[in-house]
């Protein structure tokens, strides 16, 4: 990405104002056409991997998704920036040096005035995910969050590739760990009607496709049996089984549906194998 210089993204002309301190900027977007995006492989946990092009390089959607004030480094989705509850501006605004300081530690060196990097991009997804914190159950924060954990914790992947020895592939654990509580707290809330998930108009997890509710307790199960608490031996095989029997209602034991995309649909076979694996079942 930034070590070509064919422009793969733009700021928009549209003038955005930081709900919290006011300073005005322009959003930049990604441009998607002109061969910039190579699709390449769907992983297990819905993440769309692209190829390097040999005109633009690697390029990262997700580097673009959230939208950032340069200034006090407050984020969200680019459709919930300027909703902040404005009784909530100055209490964001007072953690502005806390927020600062903690990307300093994890994304060292970045500077939203400037063209995102690869490292800006992590740091914008978990500005985001600390920054849900202060909006209202009405816009869904808790999937909000999980799924922000989760492309950060791509991007740390991406990071660790580029710097083997900064030990990013640790913090992507981490990342898929926050994301592992955070859906599993996203759902109860959903079925328990706390929290709903109707705020969120596309579930991704990634950029390129709205898997749905569906795809959110397909992630939920995937998280859980790849990153799930292995303390209790008990508890880890309830969960997982409870997991199980989401998966198996969800998708009808495996058979096939129109109204089920079908990458989603073959990796809920392979992900419900996996579970009945750790579980020591037989198959049906």
């Amino acid at each position: 990405m930034e070590e070509h210089d064919v422009k793969v993204s733009f700021f928009s002309r549209d003038e955005i104002t930081c709900p919290v301190c006011e300073t005005v900027f322009r959003r930049e977007e990604l441009l998607s056409g002109g061969g910039r995006l190579i699709a390449g492989k769907l992983t297990d946990e819905l993440h769309r991997m692209y190829e390097p092009s040999a005109k633009y390089g690697e390029v990262y959607p997700l580097v673009y998704q959230a939208t950032v004030c340069p200034e006090c480094w407050y984020a969200a989705m680019d459709k919930d920036f300027a909703l902040l509850d404005e009784n909530l501006c100055f209490e964001v605004s007072q953690s502005r040096d806390e927020r600062k300081n903690e990307v300093e530690l994890l994304f060292p060196g970045v500077d939203f005035y400037q063209n995102r990097t690869l490292m800006a991009g992590a740091a914008s997804q978990y500005l985001a995910l600390r920054c849900y914190d202060y909006f209202s159950k009405k816009f869904s924060p808790t999937i909000k969050q999980g799924m922000a954990a989760l492309r950060t914790s791509w991007l740390c992947e991406d990071l660790h590739k580029k710097m083997p020895n900064e030990h990013y592939d640790w913090v992507a654990t981490l990342f898929k760990k926050k994301a592992q509580y955070l859906y599993g707290k996203a759902v109860a809330f959903e079925q328990s009607g706390e929290e709903s998930l109707s705020a969120v108009k596309n579930l991704g997890p990634d950029a390129d496709k709205n898997y749905g509710y569906e795809g959110v307790l397909y992630i939920m199960g995937l998280l859980s049996l790849k990153y799930g608490d292995a303390g209790s031996a008990e508890q880890r095989n309830a969960s997982l089984e409870s997991n199980k029997r989401t998966i198996a209602k969800m998708f009808g034991l495996g058979k096939s549906s129109k109204n089920k995309p079908g990458p989603l649909l073959e990796l809920a076979k392979e992900l419900y194998n996996r579970i009945k694996k750790e579980l020591n079942e037989a198959d049906d």
